[in-house]
Parts: C-alpha cells; structure tokens; sequence
C-alpha cells in the first residue's frame, strides 16, 4: 500500500509568515529528517509565507543535503505555494548546500578568498 504523502505547513510550525529566524527552519528540518528518514514523501508547504530568508531556508532544507543523498531528497521532497522569487532563493540554497556539503574545508576555503578574510574572524 502507497504511502500518503506528508504535507507540513511551514506557516503553521512557525507560526508566523516571518520565515527569517534558522531557529525557525530548524523546526522544519526536525520534520523533513524525521519524514525522509522513513523514507517518507513529504510536500513542504509555503502557503502564507510571506517573508523568507536563505538563514531559514538554509536551516529548513540546505542541512538536509548533509544527512541524506541528492537522490533520496529529489524523490522524496516537493515544495509547493513558493513565489518565483523565493523558489529562486531556494535553488540558490540548495546548489550552496551541495556544494558545501560535498566538501566542507574545500568551501569554507574558496569563501574566506572570496571574502578577503585573512582568518582573524573579522
């Protein structure tokens, strides 16, 4: 028997349709990891989102990238009532994470160049 798909509002967990806060978007990872671990489709909700920032999305979907392969969250994972805009964002968030995820030092590495930090934390 098929699974039902999972539908989580992102609107209703955070409880705002501010999505800026990553503490926020951990809520929601919390969900997606627990649904993809079960090998759970899952449909992410943006229906009354109305700000969104990449700190949030970072947190709710970029960190998925480093626990599950490309494949299982193509699958498993849809996104539905995003704004173009914010459906750009997303991608921008998800080929960062990839890439991060992929290897972590060698990134790190190529963002400190690209910010100039000679590694005083400034």
């Amino acid at each position: 028997m098929m699974q039902k798909e999972l539908t989580i509002s992102i609107f209703e967990v955070v409880g705002s349709p501010l999505c800026v806060a990553s503490s926020d978007g951990q809520k929601i990872y919390d969900r997606l990891a627990a649904a993809l671990k079960e090998g759970q489709s899952t449909i992410l909700s943006f229906h009354n989102v109305s700000t969104l920032t990449s700190a949030f999305l970072n947190a709710a979907i970029g960190q998925l990238y480093d626990k599950f392969s490309e494949e299982q969250i193509r699958a498993l994972l849809k996104v539905k009532d995003m704004e173009p805009d914010d459906l750009a964002l997303l991608k921008r968030v998800v080929e960062t994470a990839k890439q991060y995820f992929r290897d972590p030092q060698k990134f790190n590495q190529a963002v400190r160049e690209e910010l100039g930090d000679d590694g005083n934390g400034e």
